[in-house]
């Protein structure tokens, strides 16, 4: 049984106390922004029992009484890059947080969007007595899968069975108490390099926090951005961060693949501040006042200025074209299209029945992305906002807050509490290798 296996436990055990309590902090550590909500739940019915499998139906009786963001630092592409300062950024956020909120808190549970992740189906099956299936049996059909060999460095992070068959019947999400003769399984696992996760939750615990929970930001973005119908009937989400874009698949209200881009909004912000000599301030400024993918011919007319304090005067006050501006970011926004078109090529995505392309994150919004991303995806694509929950402050509204917003749901309707099945050790570790990013095409 690897550490974060029990790790897993032990934060499970951390998140039902603190729910408990009736305090629990959600915080999504991205490139560009540190952000921090602070939850409070109004009852132990808010919280799954340790016999229940969770699922994302409904919304959980808690209200948001703290929220606050800070400017990332020490974080690139999704990682942990200089210790110090990511701590100091930490602190910032949830001590605003927790001071708006008039609370203290002491476990959190934390997104992430770096670690290089990789996708991987198993599926396993045994036959059953006659008595119905019982938890013995969930755990013993989990652990009929074989493993794949992750690699050294790499720690799973997801792992949620997608699909029961029992007989002749799939599609079963919860098939305890049900007769059949044989149950089979088909599940999906996310793998990560176990550095990044280790950088983070010593970062987190130098700030005297417990965590109590671990997500990947393209898996609650997805939660917190698509609808019930995108999720069932399959779509992917795009979460375009600042240092890294994320992809999910999901079918059946299941996640079943994810990867990664390590491309975004801060490489454009980068592009404009070396093709126009400025600061990444100044850039950054430009790309969301003026920012485009589309150049018409009044962009051309629109002239920006571009100030600055050198002391040169022609350099100071400088000015540029809206569609040089634009000239500047759509090859970059291309490119990042282009690498998330050869994900989804590589998971089979033309294969889903419903082929939705939901756009999130905070380089979401560019004006026009979304048409663009429509002709080099070649799907539907619409831009989503994350759902509405209770005492979300009106400035978290954005795409921006996609995975802050789906951390609170995942705080309270957790879906991979598929740890708490006792797997027998001895068929824990990696027996072959089986990766099967595919793998959905002949379950489905």
């Amino acid at each position: 049984m690897t550490d974060l296996y029990r790790s897993q436990r032990a934060m499970r055990q951390m998140r039902q106390h603190a729910m408990q309590r009736g305090v629990i902090a959600v915080l999504d550590v991205g490139t560009w922004k540190i952000a921090c909500l602070v939850l409070r739940f109004d009852g132990p019915e808010t919280f799954t029992d340790d016999e229940g499998i969770s699922t994302m139906a409904g919304q959980s009786n808690f209200r948001i009484v703290g929220a606050a963001t800070t400017r990332s630092r020490g974080v690139r592409f999704g990682e942990i890059q200089a210790m110090q300062e990511t701590e100091r950024a930490i602190r910032t956020a949830v001590q605003t947080a927790q001071k708006m909120a008039n609370v203290r808190v002491d476990h959190v549970i934390a997104c992430f969007s770096g670690g290089g992740p990789r996708s991987y189906g198993l599926d396993g099956a045994l036959d059953l007595s006659a008595d119905g299936v019982r938890e013995e049996d969930i755990a013993r059909v989990m652990a009929s899968c074989d493993v794949p060999d992750f690699g050294e460095g790499r720690e799973v992070l997801h792992a949620q069975p997608v699909n029961f068959a029992l007989d002749h019947r799939v599609g079963l999400s919860d098939p305890r108490g049900m007769m059949g003769r044989k149950l089979a399984v088909d599940m999906h696992i996310l793998s990560v390099e176990d550095l990044v996760i280790r950088n983070l939750l010593y970062c987190i615990q130098r700030c005297d926090l417990e965590v109590a929970g671990l997500a990947s930001s393209a898996y609650v973005s997805a939660i917190a951005a698509m609808v019930e119908d995108e999720q069932e009937l399959g779509g992917a989400c795009i979460d375009l961060g600042g240092g890294a874009t994320g992809i999910s698949l999901f079918l059946k209200k299941h996640m079943i693949y994810s990867d990664s881009v390590r491309m975004g909004g801060d490489h454009v912000t980068l592009d404009i501040a070396k093709g126009l000599h400025i600061s990444n301030a100044m850039a950054e400024r430009i790309k969301t006042v003026h920012g485009g993918v589309m150049a018409t011919g009044m962009d051309d007319r629109e002239m920006i200025e571009l100030g600055a304090d050198t002391g040169d005067w022609d350099h100071d006050r400088r000015t540029v074209s809206r569609a040089e501006v634009i000239g500047i970011m759509r090859p970059r926004l291309e490119e990042i299209l282009e690498e998330i078109r050869l994900c989804l090529d590589a998971a089979g995505f033309e294969h889903l029945p419903s082929q939705q392309v939901v756009l999130t994150g905070g380089g979401s919004q560019v004006p026009g992305l979304d048409g663009l991303a429509s002709r080099i995806l070649g799907q539907q694509v619409r831009l989503g906002r994350p759902l509405r929950v209770q005492g979300l402050p009106q400035a978290a509204t954005g795409p921006a807050f996609a995975a802050a917003v789906g951390l609170c749901l995942f705080a309270a309707h957790p879906q991979d509490e598929w740890w708490d099945f006792e797997i027998p050790h001895e068929r824990y570790p990696a027996r072959s290798i089986r990766r099967a990013v595919k793998w959905f095409r002949d379950n489905w």
